[in-house]
């Protein structure tokens, strides 16, 4: 059996060089043409008549016959130009007292002579008519008309019409049968396509399924259009922040020009399509229950996409849609668990030591890591001097600057308290930045420091390259910045807590446990040092003259004079009520007294009311029989003794 599809998909001929008709199957002959058909089998008629006219050889007056519909239509002529011509060929006769309306009146055979047309064009001229009816059904579905000269029609003309119409409803039949089978074989065809179609989207959705990597989803996705659709040209245009390695995966760009279609797929959430010359286009949206996450964008040449192409593309990118869906929250639940992680981790870390110093280098060492930045500084706000002071970097240049609140960057946060992220610092920057311009950086990821909704840090990330920070990057320095600030704030006030501890609150020096205390430690370190013990001559008299209050402020001057004498590794205290001491590590009997001359010097002409001070000097050495704190402070003490005996305002060495 072979099918043969016309041009147009209209017809489809059964044709059989070794099959007879006898041998169709017994149901195709039970099919049949029934009345309401008749309307819709005019294109049926008139191929059947021309089959009839490729087949009859040596038919006599072939020219002259007329093929009928029902409805009084002319639908084919076999004739010459004249009888075309005539308004016989073209159904008129139907309208009076024909043959061809007295055959279908009577459901016969009928020959009418030439006078009895005496009211109409065919005067003249005898006609016959031969109604042909279906095969089971019985009913007329067309007439063969012939027309002669009048009174030459012979009842044996009329026996052949008939011949020729049986001849010709096997033709009707034949092409009847091959349209049914035909048409049978297209629903098949469609229904075989259908079930390949689901079977290959059911296939498809289960790799999809399989996937919870996102870039797995879109590879999928594209090599299965690709397959299906070989010269397709297929393009993914995401509207997330992902950045996809295959190359037909875009980011959905709306300002573009030739985005309009994918810009209302996205927008409406529905399939559209657009037909060019010899081209078409289809827009798919990827939804998924939370929204629409892309645009899928198919261009197929010539015929283009059919009804179930299309219904099979919506079906497959719904499903490309929830995967993706799928794949993104899977990523994003890891991304969350890490970063939890990494807040909880930092957290500790950060808690774990109370020095400020420690814990701010540990947390912009850690910052840099967890961003892939080149460069972190975090500030402190000193609400005293209301100025930021870098108290950390990885930049040397940076550490110890101080910006006051209303400079760059940190202004912004200091009056917004809001986070920062900056794509491109030299292409558009609102403000200046000593950190960008030193370290040729680009791209800022920045965020205040709150302590009960008060500003007192920030913190400044930078990347020499641009758009390098994400949203997401914003969202996670956002917490961070949280646990930064009360880690910072935690080591402030532990640091003052401290300070408090070992700090004489009236002169501002040391305490005397924490002097005792370094002094122990310098001496399991160091080879030597040197104590000198100062002593204010006849304090007593001064606060039995001019009172407690000049006596401590007395006390204070005396503090400030001793801090401004001495190195910063030295290590001044107030060793008991008027008295205080000064350990000077690394150095020699010498260098002490020069020292201790200078306070002494100092003191007789800076203070006011005018004082006197005493000193006595010790030292140690690794090589001494016995170094201990208490042996130094005896000695010092016992040379401070000799000193007020030999007058006060003086210099003893023990």
């Amino acid at each position: 059996m072979v099918i043969r599809r016309n041009a147009d998909f209209s017809v489809v001929e059964l044709d059989s060089p070794t099959r007879t008709r006898q041998e169709l199957p017994g149901w195709l002959h039970k099919q049949d043409l029934y009345e309401a058909d008749l309307p819709y089998i005019h294109g049926l008629l008139a191929s059947s008549f021309s089959d009839w006219l490729e087949e009859v050889d040596g038919y006599p007056w072939i020219s002259s016959i007329v093929l009928l519909h029902p409805d009084g239509s002319s639908l084919a002529c076999s004739g010459e130009k004249e009888l075309r011509e005539h308004p016989f060929s073209r159904g008129i006769s139907l309208l009076g007292h024909t043959a061809a309306s007295a055959a279908l009146e009577t459901c016969r055979p009928t020959l009418m002579r030439g006078e009895e047309h005496s009211s109409s064009s065919l005067y003249g001229f005898d006609t016959l008519a031969v109604p042909i009816f279906t095969r089971t059904s019985g009913i007329p579905c067309a007439l063969l008309t012939c027309i002669f000269p009048v009174a030459t029609a012979q009842a044996a003309d009329l026996k052949l019409l008939q011949a020729a119409a049986l001849h010709y409803r096997s033709c009707i039949y034949r092409q009847f049968e091959n349209l049914f089978v035909g048409g049978l074989l297209r629903d098949q065809s469609l229904t075989q396509k259908e079930e390949k179609r689901r079977n290959i989207l059911f296939d498809v959705m289960r790799r999809l399924n399989d996937h919870i990597d996102v870039e797995d989803v879109l590879t999928e996705v594209l090599n299965s259009l690709e397959q299906l659709y070989p010269i397709c040209k297929t393009d993914l245009f995401l509207s997330q922040d992902y950045n996809s390695s295959n190359e037909k995966v875009k980011p959905l760009a709306f300002h573009m020009s030739n985005m309009d279609l994918c810009k209302a797929a996205f927008v409406e959430g529905q399939i559209r399509e657009e037909r060019d010359t010899g081209r078409h286009q289809l827009a798919l949206p990827l939804q998924g229950k939370q929204g629409v996450y892309g645009v899928l964008r198919l261009d197929l040449p010539d015929h283009g996409f059919d009804e179930s192409d299309i219904s099979f593309l919506s079906m497959l990118a719904t499903a490309t849609g929830a995967a993706f869906e799928k794949a993104k929250l899977h990523e994003q639940a890891n991304v969350l668990i890490g970063e939890l992680r990494l807040i909880n981790e930092l957290t500790q870390r950060l808690n774990r030591s109370l020095k400020l110093t420690d814990t701010m280098q540990f947390a912009s060492t850690e910052l840099i890591n967890i961003f892939q930045s080149d460069s972190c500084c975090i500030l402190q706000y000193d609400m005293t001097a209301q100025q930021f002071v870098v108290i950390t970097s990885n930049v040397p240049e940076m550490v110890g600057q101080i910006f006051s609140r209303d400079y760059g960057f940190c202004g912004v946060m200091w009056t917004t308290k809001e986070p920062i992220i900056l794509s491109d610092y030299i292409a558009s920057s609102p403000v200046g930045s000593h950190l960008m311009d030193i370290t040729d950086s680009r791209s800022l990821l920045a965020a205040p420091l709150l302590l009960n909704g008060d500003v007192i840090g920030a913190v400044m990330i930078s990347k020499r390259t641009a758009n390098h920070f994400s949203y997401d990057n914003y969202k996670l320095l956002q917490v961070l910045s949280a646990h930064l600030g009360l880690a910072l704030s935690n080591a402030t006030l532990h640091a003052e807590v401290r300070r408090m501890v070992i700090t004489d609150n009236l002169t501002g020096l040391y305490a005397r446990h924490y002097l005792n205390e370094r002094i122990g430690r310098k001496q399991s370190k160091d080879t030597s040092g040197s104590l000198i013990v100062v002593d204010l001559d006849h304090f007593k008299r001064i606060n039995d003259t001019y009172g407690h209050q000049v006596g401590d402020d007395i006390l204070t001057q005396v503090s400030h004079i001793i801090r401004t004498s001495i190195r910063d590794t030295d290590i001044p205290a107030r060793w008991g009520g008027e008295e205080l001491a000064i350990y000077l590590p690394l150095l020699s009997i010498d260098q002490t007294r020069r020292v201790a001359e200078r306070i002494r010097t100092r003191v007789e002409s800076e203070t006011n009311p005018k004082v006197t001070v005493s000193c006595g000097i010790s030292e140690w050495h690794s090589t001494d029989d016995r170094v201990s704190v208490e042996s130094l402070f005896y000695k010092a003490d016992m040379a401070l003794y000799d000193a007020k005996h030999r007058g006060r305002n003086c210099i003893v060495i023990g």
